[in-house]
């Protein structure tokens, strides 16, 4: 399939999207100002494209007992090829880990964690991310406010 660029119904599909991936296409169709068979034709294509990963559910963390939230900056003893690889492996394999980045600066990896409770949290830190193989010192920053926590991207007109 040749990707094509994207058009403004295309755009305003993925923002709608975005904001209720459970809209029915009569309603999508609406919003986009198109008829029902053509949205879900370019919905498709937008899959396909790989545009649109994926659709999930949005989970309230306090109500399924993981509302403390932790990002941890990870140092690893050696910057080497095997050691990264290693360490994204161990990564992969950590349920309570949400998110893990390779950063440039002064640390290597940064990782979003969440758990229960502080409690959780040090089991966590000690027997999971501190046993890491390569890991040779971790930073933990606790968040006290989440202000914005939001997965929607901004669709911009000039892509």
């Amino acid at each position: 399939m040749t990707e094509r660029k994207l058009d403004r119904i295309d755009r305003n599909i993925l923002r709608v999207l975005q904001e209720d991936g459970r809209v029915s296409n009569v309603e999508l169709a609406r919003r986009v100002n198109l008829s029902p068979t053509p949205c879900l034709e370019r919905v498709k294509r937008l899959e396909q494209s790989n545009y649109i990963k994926g659709y999930m559910a949005s989970l309230n963390p306090v109500k399924i007992n993981a509302s403390l939230l932790v990002y941890v900056q990870i140092t690893l003893e050696r910057t080497t090829s095997a050691a990264f690889e290693e360490f994204k492996k161990s990564m992969m394999e950590i349920p309570e880990v949400l998110e893990c980045h390779m950063v440039s600066g002064g640390f290597d990896y940064l990782i979003k964690v969440r758990a229960a409770d502080m409690a959780e949290y040090r089991g966590i830190l000690g027997d999971k991310l501190a046993a890491t193989p390569w890991v040779s010192q971790t930073h933990s920053y606790v968040v006290m406010e989440e202000v914005k926590n939001t997965n929607i991207l901004p669709v911009k007109d000039n892509f």
